[in-house]
This record gives C-alpha cells, structure tokens and sequence, in this order.
C-alpha cells in the first residue's frame, strides 16, 4: 500500500497548527493529532467523569419533551429552574441553513436542533463555560470568503473566540475541528460553503464522523458544554445515515424534504426564516409525515427507521410527557410516527402536556386546537401508514392537557377536545415575540406545568 492510499486525505496546512490524519492499517479510525495526541485522550477521560450536580434527584419530576431545535428553546433556561431531569427528544432531519451543507457534502444525519439544544443546556456559571458556549454558539458570515477567512482563523486557534479558553478544552474543540476541515478537503471537489455556518455544527460533525457514531458526539459535545449529566439530549434515530423526512398532503402531493415542507428558502446556507406569512401556503393539508430514502421521491421510497431505544426506556419512566410548541407536522411528529412509539406512551399513566403554539404557521394553517391533537394522535397511531403496524388508540391516551398562550391566535375549540376526552386546558400568560407572534412567558409555562404534576401527583386530586 502506498502513502496516497494510506491517507486520508491532504495534510491541513495552518501558520502555527501543523497537523496529520492517518489510517495505519489494520485500524481505519486511528486519530493523529499533533503535538500530542495524549492530550485529547486525557480532555475525554475528565469530561467523562464531571462531577455531579448538587441538585436533589429525589425531589426533581423527570419529563421528556418532544421539540424541535427552536420554539423550546426560549423555556429551557426557566426549565432548569424547575428540574434538570429532562430527556430532549430531538428529529435528526433537518436540511435547511448550514446544517443542508454539512448533509450535502458529508452526508449523515442532521445536527443542527441537537447542537442547538446543547447550548441552551450548558454551563453558564464561569468565565470559561461562557467562552465555550460563545465560541460553539457562533456564525461565520455570510458572505462567503469572509466566512472561509474567519473559520481559518478559528482552526488554527488565533480567533479572539478562543480567549477564555483554557489548554485542554483547547485542545479537544480544535482537534475535532481540525478533523471536520480534514474531511471537507478530502471531498474538495464539492466545494463547502462556509456562509451561515455554525461552529458547533462543524464540531458536533467532525466528532460523529472521528467516532462513527451520534451517540458519541452527543457524548462529548456535552462533556464540553458541561451539561448536567441527568440532562439527556437524545436523537430519535441513533444512526450515522441521512434521513430524509418527507409528507403526503391531503391532494395526495407528495413533498420532499424537512426545509421544503416547513419553511422553503432560496440557498441552501442562507438563514431559515420560519414566519408562517413569509412563505407561500401549502396547496393542501398535510395529511401525514413519514420518512424516505436520500433519493426517494414518492410513496414508494417510504423507509421505516428504527426509534433510539433510550427513548423508549425514558417514556416508560418519566412523570410527565411533554409535546412542546414549535413546527407540529416537521418537529414534534418525526419523533412520533416510529414503530414504538404510541405503544408506549399510552400504555403511561402520567401528565402527558401539548404545549399549544400561539400562532399559525405554513403547516398548521387553518386548524383548531383539537386538530392539532388529531395530528399527534394519527402520529402516534400511525393511522396513515402500514395498516399493518397501525394502533387505534383515542386521543386521550396520548394528551390529557392542553396549555393554551393567552389571546393566541389558533381557536380552542372545548367542545371538540372534550369529544376527544381532554378536558383539562389551562391558559397560560404570554408575550408577544415581534419574530414569530404570541408565545408563552416562560415563566409562566413552567410553572403551569409543575403545578400540573403537583397535581396529578396528590393522592386527593382526580386524573389529569
């Protein structure tokens, strides 16, 4: 074998960071890392080992909430004030912004909302957690050779975002890094756009690929971050494919693509804009979400991927079940719809909370509060896919409570949700976002829901 076949690609050739990436055989995934290479397995050894939080597991309600990379995240700060027991369920098929390019010439499963609720978890109580948390948390320009100069600047350590940063975590954020850059040349000839793209996303994506697994770069994204180690982000689907979400709209057109359904935009790297009214409407309902192959383009193309099984553990045994606002058919249902699923969570006897959105977006546009609940139910019960694999479970055994923002714009109709057997809604205080309209006070919402669990919880108080 010689050196070119040897290599994984060209060396990185940086002012003051020489680097080198072999494959040695028989061992394909042998990192070099120069000056030392030992410094990285000690960064991992400490990070895996963080001491634990002085917080009282035994007092804490344990939740798992079904988002997206956005809309929850405005109450995950408020969140931590009531538990830091909370497993995030996450979609892992998203491609728009930066994330479609890092798909597009890397493939694999998207990291964006994974990344993006990371951050919102981490450490914020030193000067140094802070650093971090701005360095993984920062985009490049727009402009494109203005974003390529800038991530140089940052990979070869002599951006000032490194300031605050000490050796090791140094270190350890650059190497992977580096080895994100690394695999970029290898596929030179599909020319990486740097515009828009988050720093964390190149991070989060050279660790999956270095470890061949999610799970991993989960793993070491939040040993970095520092996030409570009883805080769980957790894919959906554990796996190192692309996924590719698509839709069948009640027209029986058949749509492509996460961005495509949610909030369509002109480039790929340019920033999502997830306003209801800055994109034409759908031309029909969406009847129902499902996943296909990369290339698939029809019902034909329908691919089943399997549920993370940590997501299933966590279901059968947490005290309350949260469906939070943000994108219903594109956040909350790919989460949904897997096999497992629905026969889980009615088989709980617990809160289990739809979190209402305050407004309408392209895919909810025309529906009520009790339509919103027949979407998570037909997810669930798969009412729309294999009739083979589809359950019959009645709205109540998913959602028995509705928060509802206060003077939201999509009409509770009480009628209809009490024929599907939820007749606990509660009006939550809200603040108008001049972004994306009406939405929860945080405050407010976090405190409604523990009043929920206090609730169901005492001896004398009648089911949820």
């Amino acid at each position: 074998m010689n050196m070119a076949d040897n290599c994984l690609g060209p060396p990185l050739i940086c002012k003051s960071f020489p680097l080198s990436f072999s494959i040695p055989s028989p061992n394909p995934f042998l990192f070099r890392f120069s000056p030392s290479s030992s410094q990285i397995s000690r960064s991992l050894r400490s990070m895996a080992n963080p001491q634990e939080s002085p917080s009282n597991n035994q007092i804490q309600p344990s939740l798992l909430v079904f988002s997206g990379g956005t809309a929850f995240n405005g109450v995950v700060e408020e969140m931590k004030k009531l538990t830091t027991r909370v497993a995030h369920v996450l979609p892992v098929s998203d491609d728009g912004g930066s994330t479609a390019e890092i798909v597009r010439v890397l493939g694999g499963p998207a990291v964006g909302d994974i990344r993006s609720r990371c951050l919102r978890l981490s450490d914020e109580s030193t000067s140094e957690a802070l650093a971090v948390r701005r360095l993984l948390g920062h985009r490049l320009p727009l402009d494109g050779a203005q974003a390529r100069s800038e991530w140089y600047d940052i990979v070869e350590g002599e951006h000032s975002l490194w300031n605050g940063v000490s050796k090791p975590y140094r270190e350890t954020i650059r190497a992977f890094l580096a080895y994100f850059q690394n695999q970029i040349l290898r596929r030179a000839s599909e020319l990486f756009c740097f515009s828009n793209g988050s720093i964390g996303n190149f991070f989060f994506a050279g660790a999956r690929i270095f470890f061949q697994s999610l799970d991993a770069a989960i793993f070491l994204f939040s040993r970095v971050s520092d996030i409570p180690p009883e805080s769980l982000v957790l894919p959906v689907i554990s796996t190192n494919d692309r996924l590719t979400l698509g839709c069948e709209l009640w027209d029986g057109t058949i749509i492509r693509g996460q961005n495509e359904i949610s909030h369509p935009s002109i480039g790929s790297t340019q920033p999502v804009d997830k306003k209801g009214s800055s994109v034409p409407a759908l031309p029909s309902r969406i009847k129902r979400i499902f996943y296909m192959s990369s290339e698939g383009r029809n019902l034909l193309h329908e691919v089943f991927p399997t549920v993370n099984p940590s997501v299933l553990e966590q279901l059968s045994k947490v005290d309350c079940i949260v469906y939070a606002m943000g994108s219903l058919f594109t956040s909350v249902c790919p989460s949904l719809v897997l096999l497992g699923t629905g026969e889980v969570i009615s088989s709980r006897s617990c809160p289990k909370v739809f979190l209402l959105n305050g407004s309408h977006d392209r895919e909810t546009s025309g529906l009520s509060a009790s339509g919103f609940i027949t979407a998570i139910t037909d997810a669930l019960n798969r009412t729309y896919g294999d009739p083979q694999n589809c359950l019959k479970n009645p709205p109540s055994q998913y959602v028995n409570a509705l928060l509802v923002p206060k003077d939201g714009q999509i009409p509770v109709d009480v009628q209809s949700l009490s024929k599907q057997g939820i007749f606990h809604v509660v009006t939550v205080d809200s603040v108008l976002d001049p972004r994306v309209g009406i939405i929860f006070n945080p405050k407010s919402l976090i405190q409604a829901l523990a009043d929920l669990i206090t609730e169901y919880n005492s001896p004398h108080s009648s089911e949820v």
